[in-house]
């Protein structure tokens, strides 16, 4: 039995679907034991062995997720031909909107007008946190506090529960950050035009989380209103060029979200020179561990949920975050 893919499914059941999709806890930790699809699993490289690629083909290609353990793993045995080869064809690239509301305190403390450019893009649905509706609920003594502001109208309301000193400006209630360019790369990036794209983005959404396929569904409307520039390629071959096509008199902002986990660790330190060295500024969105410089400065104990991301400016942390944007808990005294 393939223990390494074994444990990646067992971490993955345990440190992101607990709490989050009981559907794909334990169909990760069934597949963890399971001795036929663990070899399946085992003839494919490395990165594509991952369990939100193999359940997101599976559901890409009309096969089980929800109908339990017996059902998903006859389908998939049977038809692995057709999952294999859309697991070696497809990336795992969710395009999580939601993220916008932890960004959003950082992007609108910067120097306006902002030049977006986020790596790893995927459809580049984060490129739009001036289209987004935002509702920040914080629990105090009194009960829950609730402010909301944003785009009037919106197809797409982010809540985001809130804990900490965050800097919500005054003026974000009258005016959210000016954009005035949206920019990004990606090793395949999806067109919000083309419809089998945006099929695959909706078949990575976790089987009980209507609420992000609607919220995704209402990304990708707007979107569609003004698509982003994307480019195909390395992010390390792809954002000096990003950065230097910035618009006079406008901020250039890099950022990324659950990117640089993908990278061998070579490869995030190439990218962290480089920021060091670009004009602008730079929002990290990643798992704790991903970045040394941002883990080595984290003030504070991370809250007991899983998953959690260090949100940091120019390696400087600033929060934790949930990693679809669902919480955002600020340090003090930054």
């Amino acid at each position: 039995m393939d223990t390494g893919t074994g444990n990646l499914y067992l971490a993955f059941a345990e440190r992101e679907a607990r709490g989050n999709s009981a559907i794909y806890q334990e169909l990760a930790e069934r597949v963890a034991g399971d001795a036929e699809l663990l070899g399946l699993l085992g003839e494919l490289p490395v990165p594509k062995r991952q369990p939100n690629l193999l359940f997101g083909a599976v559901r890409h290609l009309g096969g089980p997720v929800a109908e339990g353990w017996p059902a998903f793993r006859d389908w998939a045995a049977t038809r692995w031909d057709e999952v294999s080869a859309t697991m070696l064809e497809r990336r795992t690239q969710t395009n999580e909107a939601g993220r916008c509301a932890t960004l959003l305190p950082l992007l609108a403390s910067l120097p306006q007008p902002l030049a977006l450019i986020e790596v790893g893009a995927s459809a580049g649905l984060c490129l739009y946190p001036d289209r987004y509706r935002y509702r920040y609920v914080s629990e105090g003594e009194s009960g829950a506090a609730v402010e909301e502001f944003g785009t009037e109208g919106s197809p797409v309301t982010l809540e985001c529960a809130v804990s900490g000193p965050v800097p919500m400006v005054d003026s974000l209630r009258e005016r959210l950050p000016e954009v005035v360019r949206r920019a990004g790369s990606d090793l395949n990036p999806l067109d919000v035009r083309a419809e089998e794209d945006m099929r695959w983005l909706e078949s990575l959404v976790w089987p009980e989380q209507t609420h992000r396929l609607e919220r995704l569904r209402g990304a990708v409307q707007i979107a569609r209103t003004e698509p982003p520039l994307l480019t195909r390629g390395d992010l390390n071959a792809t954002v000096r060029e990003l950065v230097a096509l910035a618009p006079a008199g406008a901020t250039p902002v890099v950022f990324h979200s659950a990117v640089l986990a993908y990278l061998p660790p070579e490869a995030r330190e190439q990218f962290a020179t480089t920021m060091r060295e670009l004009p602008g500024h730079w929002i990290s969105n990643e798992a704790i561990a991903v970045l040394p410089t941002v883990a080595e400065r984290l003030p504070a104990q991370a809250p007991a949920r899983p998953g959690l991301f260090a949100l940091a400016l120019d390696e400087q942390p600033v929060a934790y975050t949930g990693p679809h944007g669902q919480s955002l808990d600020w340090f003090t005294g930054v």
